[in-house]
């Protein structure tokens, strides 16, 4: 299966679309704002930075809330940092890119009423030069080339390089399960590890020509603290067994042969392998990075969003895998809806006897001379 032109969250505003349930994501780019800013700031202090403009690039942008949170945070750290500095704020190039099925019109229509916002919120409504901040939509694949060679100054991903490019080959042998389990023979790791490492390449490789001697990046992946990849298998394998919950429930509306054929296209590496990869591409020096958890319970300690966690998490995974699952099995929003309905039940059945936590990996890099 061809990710490009399947792969994207649910659009709109409505309950199940991916504006409404993405706090997890959120909260992951709250989490790492620090070390983006610390890296946006050595950025602009470098000697290879250029001081009338910032160009940047947030890839698998996603649309909702969310996509322009990260753009804002940073341009606030630019025009500080440009303040204490006694420079002009330079100007600010941003591209947001996803894969051509994401809701860009929802995106589009937020973006004059953000830019008119933040030079409000910056005090330089009628400033004089005006603060120019240009917002560009770029649909494609990041495991492709997206920019101009040496045109980028800084690259944020967060959330969106646990996808591969492709499902990986190999995978016949993994009936029953959607993903990585303890059960899954040793080809099947083999197929998803060989996957990641050859679209990961490819990302460095295309990053390393787009961005100017000196530019950085921020990734932001779900990953693994080990080895072993038991630690992530429950998530996905409560969400197979769902599926195959409808296979006895509605028999003919899921058949057996397509959840034996159904593997998601996802990995979560760990911090070894995503220290490999880099060292083998060789463009980029590790600059920081750090594995990090986050309560599955995603809406704990929100005022007024509070519930069950295993409902919100289902609706969480329902506006990210809906279009997938929905795509393989041909299914009607109705039907995939039971399918979450069910999960979400698995889940706080689950989460009611552990307390599982999703681990985060944040590496901050820098292009080598």
């Amino acid at each position: 299966m061809e990710m490009a032109n399947v792969l994207h969250m649910n659009g709109g505003l409505e309950d199940t679309s991916y504006a409404m349930n993405s706090l997890l994501q959120r909260k992951g780019i709250s989490r790492t704002l620090p070390i983006t800013k610390e890296t946006v700031v050595k950025l602009m202090r470098s000697s290879s930075f250029p001081k009338g403009r910032l160009v940047m690039a947030d890839l698998g942008c996603a649309s909702g809330p969310n996509t322009l949170l990260l753009v804002s945070e940073v341009i606030k750290a630019v025009h500080k940092l440009s303040r204490e500095l006694g420079q002009e704020c330079p100007e600010l190039q941003v591209f947001l890119n996803d894969l051509p099925g994401n809701d860009f019109n929802n995106v589009f229509t937020s973006i004059q009423g953000f830019k008119e916002n933040m030079k409000k919120e910056m005090g330089e409504p009628n400033s004089e030069p005006p603060l120019m901040i240009s917002i560009v939509g770029v649909p494609g694949s990041f495991y492709d080339r997206l920019f101009l060679t040496d045109s980028l100054h800084f690259i944020h991903s967060s959330y969106s390089l646990h996808w591969r490019s492709r499902v990986p080959q190999g995978l016949e042998e993994n009936k029953g399960n959607i993903y990585l389990t303890s059960s899954s023979p040793p080809g099947v790791l083999e197929a998803y590890c060989k996957q990641f490492q050859t679209d990961f390449s490819s990302f460095l490789k295309f990053r390393s020509q787009e961005l100017v001697t000196g530019g950085r990046m921020v990734l932001t992946i779900p990953a693994r603290r080990g080895e072993q990849h038991s630690e992530k298998e429950c998530c996905y394998l409560l969400m197979s067994m769902a599926l195959n919950q409808m296979i006895l429930a509605m028999q003919g509306l899921i058949d057996q042969q397509k959840l034996d054929s159904f593997n998601l296209p996802l990995y979560m590496p760990s911090a070894m392998e995503v220290e490999t990869e880099v060292r083998k591409q060789g463009s980029f020096a590790i600059e920081h990075l750090e594995l990090w958890d986050m309560d599955w319970n995603v809406y704990e300690g929100e005022a007024n969003l509070a519930g069950d966690g295993g409902y919100n998490l289902s609706k969480c995974m329902e506006a990210v895998f809906d279009p997938v699952i929905a795509h393989h099995f041909h299914l009607s929003r109705e039907i995939t809806d039971e399918v979450f309905k069910r999960y979400a039940l698995l889940l706080s059945d689950w989460m009611a006897k552990v307390s599982p936590a999703f681990v985060s990996l944040t590496v901050s890099l820098t292009k080598r001379h």
